[in-house]
């Protein structure tokens, strides 16, 4: 039994509409650190505006993934099109690499061109506003994630939790820069390269354990629960995959030989009904009921 397709379109919907509340908000601080940086020839805030961009691009790929993640099980996708989604959080975090690069070509400009990054009020103003929407959209992000089960949502806020991480070294360097010490401008860009490195890298991992199908869900905890159903002697060959808010399951269970078909599918259809109630992101379950004359 899946979920229903009305709902999994509903909240399709409704994360489409974040993602474009904070596809605006990510733009409008991108394009202010970005022009603002080039005027005063700061690495650190235009490495950091760059940031912000991928943020907004992100956010446009999310669109679209959310989008194609939303169309209900066909007849060449059985299982539906949930990947997709995590597929395109891949994405992300590739593109969090990417922004690594743009920084560390800015470092490397700013040695052999020789840079001098000028500091003013303004400089400290834009970064503090900014870092006030960033954490807005940070825990905007967060919290609908979790209300929608939405894992891309949920990495885009940490996206953005490294925006707000490399914001808050720009605003060191600048301090540094203003009291003569250029060299911190530089500096804040390779500390900035490694923090969006280590999250994209998080991200990655996450990503990747969904597509290949590493358990989500602690297999002793299920068969504690399938034990205690009546009728069943025992259970083995339990596996689980799928995403936090996406399960699949499916396991063996040992129950007596002498039982009709119709009490061994009633015994089925218990253990699912007792899963379901333990663990509500288990979207689908295969019971494999073998009779206890079979059992090694």
């Amino acid at each position: 039994m899946g979920k229903d397709t009305s709902s999994i379109k509903d909240i399709s919907i409704k994360v489409r509409k974040v993602l474009l509340y904070t596809l605006f908000l990510n733009f409008l601080v991108a394009s202010a650190k970005i022009f603002y940086g080039y005027i005063t020839n700061s690495v650190a805030i235009i490495s950091d505006g760059f940031h912000s961009f991928f943020d907004g691009i992100s956010n446009i790929i999310g669109l679209i993934g959310t989008w194609i993640a939303s169309h209900p099980p066909d007849k060449e996708h059985p299982y539906g099109h949930k990947k997709y989604e995590t597929f395109f959080t891949v994405i992300i975090s590739f593109m969090i690499f990417l922004t690594c690069f743009q920084i560390l070509k800015k470092i490397y400009f700013f040695f052999t061109e020789g840079f001098k990054p000028a500091v003013t009020s303004v400089s400290f103003t834009l970064m503090f506003v900014t870092i006030g929407i960033n954490i807005f959209v940070m825990l905007y992000e967060s919290k609908k994630g979790k209300d929608y089960g939405s894992s891309f949502l949920i990495a885009d806020a940490m996206h953005t939790k490294s925006d707000i991480l490399s914001s808050l070294t720009v605003i060191i360097s600048l301090f540094l820069t203003r009291k003569g010490y250029t060299f911190a401008d530089p500096l804040v860009g390779i500390i900035i390269t490694f923090l969006i490195a280590r999250i994209g890298y998080r991200i990655l991992k996450d990503a990747s354990d969904i597509l290949v199908d590493t358990v989500c869900i602690d297999t002793s905890a299920i068969k504690y629960v399938v034990n205690h159903v009546k009728g069943v002697k025992s259970c083995h060959d339990i596996r689980t995959r799928g995403s936090m808010n996406s399960v699949y399951l499916d396991l063996h269970v040992i129950v007596d030989s002498n039982l009709s078909t119709q009490k061994a599918h009633e015994i089925a259809d218990n253990i699912e009904k007792e899963i379901k109630q333990e663990f509500p992101a288990i979207v689908d379950i295969i019971v494999h009921i073998e009779p206890d004359s079979l059992a090694h």
